[in-house]
């Protein structure tokens, strides 16, 4: 059997990697993001060793499947499958159309064909540009291999057909490695680098930011340089793109700020495209991680003393074993006059926002959808852009579900608009707008939150408690999302509301930064240790930036002392808060460096 791993095509053309689910469908895979428009083929060659006739299986789905019945699949016509394409094998098309086969991720036949010895090039054909996806191509020459839909299983065949069966790479050993590149994550790699640290800054997108990438687009909120610390917030104030709204055009949000403060950071290596899949463990201590690169497949093992979980999902700290929550905790539980009376495990939901532009003179179609949210003339959203509030899975495993939960945002957006410029009274207001971005990097909000010595709650913000190791002011409100009620979509919300409780700045505990569990592990983010209620204001991402860099600064600490996290609490705070005032420098202290590399 030959596999062929779509993420590793050597030409994408316009079909774009897709690793937010890799850790519940086993892989990154490519997907035609056209907005209505089919995208252009993804190509590479692949090499045949030998002239056969070749059964072959394309690892896909049926994207819209979970929302239909047995009766509308039974009933369903081509176009009610929105993820249609084919496969051109040595520019010829096979006649199977993919993505039209069962909802869940399975293989689907593709017929036979015959190839001679020698390279051959396979193409992805994009037949809707309505977010077909391919994660792999297999040809066997069996005309019924043994090919596991998911699982261990799928995992080992695809190590054994890739030859990345073997040992990881050692990546080399650092101070501390940092796991997600968003706003903390930068933020606690360049802080710890220049207090000396040789950091590894492991991310699994090939561009750093996170939420205020262009890729998701969201501003940086809060804001800094406050009490008890007004330098912290100046690492912050490097990378801010100076942007204060929400899906706007890509160069507003400034990658190149981001991306250039890391890799100009002397002691920061950079690792994109590279996520975190395992733990090695000693007792209750993180040896070193295993990853593997988004588009290679290439797995590298990281080793250091200290790692810090910048995620948001948690995904290191739930690998390694920390005690995390997801949910809204009871009143009962916690004492919050916010909480629900009973706890459950809902979340704030995730957002697919969206822009349209206008072109005078220009008159723009766009497909029907069946598959897509149905709306009327009550139900539509007159809405010419997609802000925050475009929200889904409220309600929902933001984890387990994060696939379900961001397909829906793009079926109501795609439905929305397929409504207003096909059936709306408003048709002639939308004649000259296109759609010009929707997000499939969906922006999320909330998942595990990892348990700390603390647990920052309600009451603590409320009554301005003070405690001895206050690092990060907080200044946006409790800000919690629920769904909004549209008629015909109770069951199902794709918008949402926010009730805001307006708070004093306050500010958050070092121990809400490092894991109960876990003894070198700390975090930096919207995973910190707090609950639901108190997640609402510690969460937006100039906050998420100083905790970085007061994460950074105490692994410098952890480090020069040989000291875990709760021990720069218990021994070692003063010097934490001597750090706090200084601020992270402007420029790393080269001699620092210089002299810890010489230790390694």
């Amino acid at each position: 059997m030959i596999l062929v791993e779509a993420e590793n095509f050597d030409n994408l053309g316009g079909w774009v990697v897709d690793q937010q689910f890799m850790d519940q469908m086993g892989s990154p895979f490519l997907m035609a993001h056209g907005l209505g428009i089919p995208v252009a083929d993804a190509v590479t060659k692949v090499r045949f060793d030998r002239p056969a006739a070749y059964h072959v299986w394309v690892r896909t789905r049926d994207w819209s499947g979970p929302w239909k019945s047995d009766e509308q699949r039974a009933q369903a016509a081509i176009e009610d499958y929105p993820g249609r394409f084919q496969l051109r094998i040595n520019g010829n098309l096979l006649e199977t159309v993919f993505g039209t086969g069962k909802a869940d991720w399975h293989w689907q036949y593709g017929g036979v064909v015959s190839l001679p010895e020698g390279p051959a090039e396979i193409a992805l054909h994009d037949l809707t540009g309505f977010n077909g996806r391919c994660d792999a191509i297999i040809f066997a020459t069996d005309e019924a291999p043994a090919l596991p839909d998911g699982g261990p299983e799928l995992d080992l065949l695809r190590r054994q057909l890739s030859g990345t069966d073997g040992e990881p790479l050692a990546a080399g050993r650092f101070d501390l490695v940092v796991a997600g590149g968003g706003i903390a994550g930068i933020c606690t790699a360049v802080s710890a680098a220049r207090q000396g640290l040789s950091v590894a800054l492991v991310h699994n997108r090939p561009l750093v930011g996170g939420n205020n990438s262009s890729e998701v687009r969201v501003q940086l909120g809060g804001k800094v340089n406050l009490p008890p610390y007004p330098q912290i917030g100046n690492l912050v104030n490097e990378l801010d793109p100076q942007q204060g709204q929400n899906a706007r055009p890509a160069a507003e949000y400034k990658d190149y700020l981001k991306l250039d403060l890391v890799q100009n950071e002397e002691g920061v290596s950079l690792f994109l495209n590279t996520h975190v899949t395992e733990t090695l463990m000693e007792g209750n201590r993180i040896k070193g991680i295993g990853t593997r690169h988004i588009r290679t497949g290439q797995r590298l093992y990281f080793e250091a003393p200290l790692f810090v979980d910048c995620t948001g999902d948690a995904n290191l700290g739930f690998l390694a074993g920390a005690d995390f929550r997801v949910g809204r905790e009871s009143r009962a539980e916690t004492g919050e006059s916010i909480a629900p009376e009973e706890a459950d495990q809902m979340t704030m939901g995730s957002s697919v926002m969206w822009y349209s532009v206008e072109e005078e003179g220009q008159s723009f179609t766009f497909p029907e959808t069946s598959w897509a949210l149905q709306f009327d003339h009550k139900t539509s959203q007159k809405a010419r852009k997609g802000d925050w509030d475009w929200e889904t899975g409220l309600g929902r495993d933001q984890i387990r579900e994060f696939e379900y939960i961001r397909d829906y945002g793009l079926r109501a957006v795609f439905g929305n608009w397929s409504f207003l410029k096909n059936k709306s009274q408003l048709q002639e207001d939308f004649r000259n707008r296109r759609l010009e971005w929707v997000a499939y990097i969906a922006g999320k909000r909330e998942s595990r939150r990892l348990m700390g010595d603390v647990i920052l709650q309600q009451q603590d913000i409320d009554n301005s408690t003070v405690f001895p190791d206050a690092a990060v002011t907080t200044t946006w409100s409790i800000d919690l999302h629920h769904p909004k009620i549209i008629p015909d979509f109770t069951d199902e919300p794709f918008r949402a509301r926010c009730v805001k409780t307006k708070i004093e700045p306050y500010a958050i505990p070092y121990r809400c930064f490092y894991s109960r569990n876990i003894d070198n592990l700390m975090m930096a983010g919207r995973n910190i240790s707090v609950t639901h209620v108190a997640l609402g204001t510690v969460r937006v991402m100039k906050t998420t930036g100083m905790m970085g860099e007061v994460v950074g600064m105490a692994a410098s600490v952890c480090v020069k002392q040989d000291a875990s996290p709760r021990e720069v609490f218990e021994k070692y705070l003063d010097e934490l808060k001597d750090l706090l005032r200084k601020g992270v420098p402007p420029v790393a202290p080269k001699e620092a460096l210089t002299e810890r590399q010489e230790l390694l």
